[in-house]
């Protein structure tokens, strides 16, 4: 289980004349998440969310708040052990385009201290699972968009985590590409692997998660399923719920 409590991040930005002004990208968030369990993070850029992702990956240290991780009934606290289950995809993530993707699994196992017949048995499982066969052994370089965010992908499950945390993983593929992603968070749904991820896939959010945490200006502004979302809101869809919730106005103030 992934749990956060009252995570606020602070950061600092220019404004007129060069005065620095003190904003909360993220505002006081609580929230956890279970084990076998999609969770969809969405709201308008800037709502915070690559914010509140980093830092709940362990990837940025909240400016107050705590993350905390629990094992059946055993809090993890050794930030190693806590990496070493969390897979997690950035939206800037950069690969070695020299390297085939075989190749890149090959390195992020060793990283991660797998020997070579865990490693093969793992690509080989990633492979089938993300359709990387027909281009596994192809220079990253040399691949389409899509073709490389499934690589970018494979790179976060050579160590079989226990909770995956992405960041727009479907982000401008086509449909191919983006229906592997899909089916691939089901099937890791299905063995009891966590995933929690943003989209601006609205649709797509509605048909794969199991709850939805609605943000906007760094709060929380609504959680909840889908039909609990649309029951409390009078909205069709979460588009609709969303506009019902913040309107036009609040969009205009991002």
């Amino acid at each position: 289980m992934l749990i956060a409590n009252h995570l606020i991040k602070v950061f600092e930005k220019n404004e007129k004349h060069n005065k620095k002004v003190s904003f909360r990208a993220v505002d006081d968030i609580s929230l956890s998440v279970d084990k076998g369990e999609i969770v969809g993070i969405i709201g308008p850029n800037g709502a915070g969310k690559t914010t509140l992702l980093r830092m709940l990956g362990h990837l940025m240290e909240p400016t107050s708040g705590e993350v905390l991780y629990r094992d059946a009934d055993n809090e993890i606290s050794d930030k190693l052990e806590i990496k070493r289950r969390i897979g997690y995809l950035s939206g800037n993530t950069r690969l070695y385009g020299r390297l085939s993707i075989r190749e890149l699994l090959e390195v992020m196992g060793s990283i991660y201290g797998m020997t070579k017949s865990e490693i093969s048995e793992r690509v080989d499982y990633i492979s089938d699972v993300l359709g990387l066969d027909a281009f596994i052994d192809n220079r990253i370089e040399k691949l389409s968009t899509g073709q490389t965010q499934r690589a970018s992908i494979s790179r976060c499950l050579i160590h079989n985590p226990d909770i995956y945390i992405f960041d727009e993983p479907t982000l401008g593929l086509d449909i191919v590409s983006s229906n592997s992603i899909i089916q691939f968070m089901k099937n890791e749904r299905a063995k009891g692997k966590t995933v929690l991820y943003s989209t601006h896939y609205m649709e797509e959010a509605e048909i794969l998660c199991d709850r939805i945490i609605m943000m906007n200006n760094g709060k929380i502004i609504k959680s909840g399923t889908v039909e609990a979302l649309q029951n409390d809101t009078d909205g069709r869809n979460l588009r609709e719920v969303f506009m019902n919730l913040i309107g036009e106005e609040g969009l205009r103030h991002e």
